[in-house]
């Protein structure tokens, strides 16, 4: 690996921002300081730039193996860079589903030399996996993933007793789906006999409800306490979910939470001119709703920003039978510029974006060496531009399906470049032409 040396950045980390330089010299940070220089290393002039640390996504669905008309590893990393993402974890319900250590390994293999990120993969709880859960070593999978809620093939847990199990026994941190079936089915059902097949996209948030996703929440909640559970509830939609967790400062949190990009934009008005292209589950409920999970997360209630990127064909989303347009939405290439609206809306902090996309992220999954603008770690890394806009559009979608639920949305600050390993993949505006360096994650645990 080359050297790259980044010149009068503004560096955000660590509850900073300091005027400063950053030596790379195979891959990691080699130096941190004002005025440095290296003879002969490759300059990278980021005045007028914020130098972050790559936002780590602890939710995607990158489609492979088995739904690559979807998405695939490739296509969907270039996306993320593009975004701001240096790292991602991506979930279980492929197909075959990864329920075990073969598919598991099947899955890194496919990411290997091919990921422009680096990546990691969760293990799929089902109602008959229990052994392998157990079996699992704990550094081989950033989490064991849960769908207490509807999902694809034979990953709903809805026997009580596996539950209780898989929550007792996990040697990982445990990230679960929550969204009770019965509620939603007994809500799609009363729907149907209005409207059949074509029930209108804007019912979606009723359908798929507060309530189911507060009893499914609830649930998990009191299951973690009294098993002792290291919990992390995925995509919390309801401002009354939000209210459960606790403010109390990240390392003595066993019950974590996540709050995902769309959630934070998006609010149920937009499905009149969205309509299915922005149906995905949990579904994105009302303006009051992204306010309270807005003030969840600066509260510290709400832990981590994700996207739970999930892409589907623009086919495939135009069918207009609601129960036959998939839900999920592409997310990661405008991950960075989406949480970066509430910075220039006056919410947001910089340092407090940083430490919800990238530092967080890293102290709850016990990453190594990532996360951070350290001396030692990885160079993954991510100059934003504060003062230059660009707009979104289907056109400019680098993910396979094609199209962008932010179509016409004009962003106001831009990813200017991505550092993935001390390796220059995104800049202006551009996919640079590089052979993938994407690397496992590494995981510092017993």
């Amino acid at each position: 690996m080359s050297s790259l040396l980044i010149v009068n950045a503004n560096l955000v980390n660590e509850g900073q921002i300091t005027e400063a330089d950053v030596l790379i010299h195979n891959g990691r940070i080699a130096s941190i300081g004002r005025h440095l220089s290296a003879p002969g290393v490759e300059v990278l002039d980021a005045a007028g730039l914020h130098l972050l640390p790559g936002m780590i996504d602890d939710q995607v669905h990158f489609r492979e193996p088995g739904l690559i008309h979807k998405a695939d590893m490739a296509t969907e990393s270039r996306a993320a860079v593009a975004g701001g993402i240096t790292s991602f974890m991506d979930m279980p319900n492929t197909i075959p589903n990864t329920l075990d250590s073969a598919t598991l390994n099947a899955k890194k293999q496919l990411a290997a030399g091919r990921s422009v990120g680096n990546y990691a993969f969760y293990l799929g709880a089902s109602n008959d996996n229990l052994e392998a859960i157990k079996a699992l070593n704990p550094k081989d999978a950033c989490g064991v993933k849960v769908f207490m809620g509807a999902s694809t093939g034979n990953m709903l847990v809805d026997d009580p007793e596996v539950l209780e199990k898989i929550f007792t026994h996990a040697p990982t941190l445990i990230a679960a789906h929550c969204e009770d079936m019965p509620t939603i089915m007994e809500n799609e059902e009363s729907y149907r006999s209005i409207y059949g097949d074509n029930i209108p996209f804007n019912l979606h948030p009723t359908i798929r409800s507060e309530a189911a996703c507060y009893q499914s929440s609830s649930m998990a909640i009191e299951l973690a306490k009294r098993c002792g559970t290291r919990l992390h509830i995925l995509h919390i939609s309801t401002a009354k979910e939000a209210e459960m967790f606790s403010d109390a400062a990240l390392k003595d949190k066993l019950i974590t939470a996540e709050a995902c990009v769309h959630f934070l934009h998006f609010a149920d008005e937009d499905y009149a001119t969205k309509g299915s292209l922005i149906k995905c589950n949990p579904a994105i409920k009302t303006a009051e709703d992204r306010a309270g999970l807005i003030q969840a997360l600066l509260d510290g209630r709400l832990d981590v920003i994700g996207t739970d990127h999930a892409p589907h064909t623009w086919e495939e989303k135009q069918n207009p039978s609601y129960f036959k347009a998939p839900s999920g939405l592409p997310l990661v290439q405008y991950a960075l510029p989406t949480v970066l609206e509430h910075y220039q809306d006056g919410i947001f902090t910089l340092e407090f974006i940083v430490e919800k996309t990238s530092h967080a992220v890293a102290e709850m999954f016990n990453i190594k060496d990532r996360g951070y603008i350290r001396e030692g770690y990885w160079a993954d890394l991510t100059l934003v531009d504060l003062e230059k806009s660009f707009v979104s559009t289907h056109a400019n979608s680098l993910s396979k399906c094609g199209w962008s639920p932010f179509d016409g949305y004009e962003f106001r600050s831009s990813i200017a470049a991505t550092l993935v390993n001390g390796q220059l993949v995104w800049r202006d505006g551009k996919l640079l032409d590089v052979m993938p360096l994407g690397m496992a994650l590494e995981f510092e645990r017993d």
